[in-house]
C-alpha cells in the first residue's frame, strides 16, 4: 500500500479504532449478506453532497435500481471534513466502496500508485462517452495518459462576483486587468465601499488570492513543479503572489477582521448584499448560496474572471477550481466495473441533469447549457481557459496542504513575510518527500 494511505490510516485508526472498525466490518457484512440473500450484485457509494443534491443522488440511484433490477446499491452519504481520512481508513482495511468520490491531484496519483483505483480509460472511450465532457474535466481525471474518475457534480471555478449596483453607482467596469481591478479598488476606497469582502477564518478562501497572483505570474507549472519536487515554493511566482496580497491588505482593500470571520456563516456575503463590499472572490458554487439564501439578490449579482497579470508572458486564461467536482472513481476491488460504471452514468442520466441545473450546478458536459446569463458567463470563462488550477488544498498531501493554508492566513495577517512563508511550505513538501520515498 502507499506510505502516505498506511501512514494517514494507521494515525486515524490508533485513536478511532472501534470506529474504524465499525465502518470496515459493516460495509463487509453488508456486501456479503445483503447481496447474497437478495441474489442480487450489491454496490456501495460514497459522496459528500448535502440536502438537496444528495436527494438527487438518491433519486438517480432509485432510477438505476428500477432499470437494472439485478443490482442493489447502498448510498453512504460521508460529511466533507472527516471523508478523505473515513476512505483513507476503508482503503487500508481493504473495504473501499465501489464507488467512490475524490478531487483528483495528489490523492488521485496516490490512490493509482497504491493499485486502489480502477482504469476506467476503456470504459470512457466505450462509445466516444469522454468526449461527452469538456476537456479540463477528463484532464483532471487523468493520470499518465489514463482516465480513473468521471467527472459529474459541477463545475466549481472560482471568480469575483460582484454588487452590480455598487459598480453602476461609482462607474466601474468590470476589470481586464490586475491594474484595472486596483484602479476600481481605490475609488471604491475614496467612496468609503471596501473591494474586497473576505471571511478567512477557514484560510481556504484566502488561498484563492494566492492561488491566482501565483497562476498569473508562473502560470500552471509553478505550483507543479514546487509540488512535484522539480521545482521549489521559494521561488518568484509565490513570492509575488504574497506580496502583491500584502500590499492589498495594506491599502485596506479587505472588510475589517477578515482573517477572524468565518464564511459558512455569510459574513462576507452579508457585507456584499448591503453594498458595505462590493465584490467577494467565490467559487460558482456562490450562486447556488445566493439562490438559497438571498434569491432577490440575483438580479444584482454580477461576475468577472480573475484579471490578467499586466506585462506577464503566461497564458491569462488559466482559472482555478474543478471541473467536475466531485469526481466519481471506481475501486479496484469492485467486483463488477461495468455496473459499477453504469452506476455513475445513472447520476448524468436526463432527469438528474434537470435536477442539478435546478440547484444551479454546471454541468461538465460539452452541450450544457444554462438558463441563466451569469451562469453562462460562468461557463464561458471555463471553456475559455487553456488550463485549470485544482485548489492547492486538494492537490497537496494533507499535511502540507494545512501548512500552506496557515502560511497563507498569516501572509494575510501580515505576521509573516512571503518568503518566510514559502520557505515553511518547501520545509513542510520536503520533509512529507522524505518519509514517503
Amino acid at each position: 500500500m502507499n506510505k502516505n494511505l498506511k501512514r494517514i490510516a494507521s494515525v486515524i485508526m490508533t485513536v478511532a479504532m472501534v470506529s474504524t472498525a465499525m465502518i470496515g466490518c459493516g460495509n463487509s457484512t453488508s456486501q456479503a449478506s445483503g447481496g447474497a440473500a437478495s441474489g442480487k450484485t450489491k454496490l456501495t457509494l460514497w459522496h459528500i453532497q448535502t440536502s438537496t443534491a444528495a436527494d438527487a443522488i438518491k433519486a438517480s440511484v432509485k432510477r438505476f435500481m428500477e432499470k437494472n433490477p439485478q443490482y442493489e446499491v447502498e448510498v453512504v452519504d460521508q460529511v466533507n471534513d472527516s471523508y478523505k481520512q473515513k476512505l483513507a481508513m476503508a482503503m487500508s482495511s481493504n473495504q473501499t466502496p465501489d464507488v467512490f468520490i475524490q478531487w483528483g491531484g495528489s490523492g488521485l496519483i496516490d490512490y493509482v500508485n497504491s493499485n486502489k483505483i480502477a482504469d476506467l480509460t476503456d470504459l470512457m472511450k466505450k462509445d466516444n462517452y469522454k468526449d461527452k465532457f469538456i476537456d479540463a474535466g477528463i484532464n483532471q481525471c487523468s493520470y499518465n495518459g489514463k482516465i480513473y474518475a468521471v467527472p459529474v457534480e459541477n463545475v466549481s471555478v472560482a471568480g469575483f462576483f460582484y454588487n452590480k449596483d455598487v459598480f453602476a453607482k461609482y462607474g466601474i467596469q468590470e476589470p481586464k486587468t490586475i491594474s484595472e481591478l486596483e484602479a476600481a479598488c481605490d475609488k471604491l476606497k475614496s467612496n468609503g465601499v471596501t473591494p474586497f469582502a473576505l471571511a478567512n477564518a477557514t484560510k481556504w478562501t484566502g488561498s484563492m488570492y494566492y492561488m491566482y497572483l501565483t497562476t498569473r505570474f508562473g502560470g500552471l507549472n509553478a505550483f507543479a513543479d514546487a509540488a512535484s519536487g522539480k521545482g521549489k515554493f521559494e521561488n518568484p511566482a509565490f513570492e509575488f503572489a504574497g506580496n502583491k496580497i500584502q500590499d492589498w491588505v495594506k491599502k485596506g482593500y479587505f472588510i475589517d477582521g477578515f482573517n477572524g470571520m468565518d464564511d459558512d456563516s455569510g459574513q462576507a456575503r452579508q457585507a456584499l448584499y448591503k453594498g458595505d463590499a462590493a465584490m467577494d472572490l467565490m467559487g460558482s458554487w456562490f450562486t447556488g448560496t445566493v439562490l438559497g439564501e438571498n434569491p432577490d439578490f440575483m438580479s444584482k449579482l454580477g461576475f468577472f474572471a480573475f484579471p490578467a497579470l499586466d506585462g506577464s508572458k503566461e497564458d491569462q486564461s488559466l482559472c482555478a477550481g474543478t471541473v467536475g467536482d466531485n469526481l466519481y472513481s471506481i475501486s479496484e476491488t469492485c467486483k463488477d466495473k461495468e455496473g459499477a460504471f453504469k452506476l455513475i452514468q445513472s447520476l448524468l442520466d436526463d432527469q438528474a441533469l434537470q435536477d442539478r441545473k435546478k440547484l444551479g450546478k454546471i454541468i461538465p458536459l460539452k452541450d450544457f447549457k444554462p438558463d441563466d446569463a451569469l451562469t453562462q458567463k460562468i461557463l464561458d470563462t471555463v471553456n475559455q481557459a487553456k488550463g485549470v488550477q485544482l485548489w492547492y488544498d486538494q492537490y497537496l498531501p494533507a499535511e502540507v496542504a494545512e501548512v500552506h493554508k496557515s502560511t497563507c492566513q498569516e501572509i494575510f495577517g501580515l505576521t509573516k513575510t512571503p518568503q518566510d512563508a514559502d520557505k515553511e511550505l518547501q520545509s513542510a513538501m520536503d520533509a512529507y518527500k522524505a518519509k514517503n520515498k
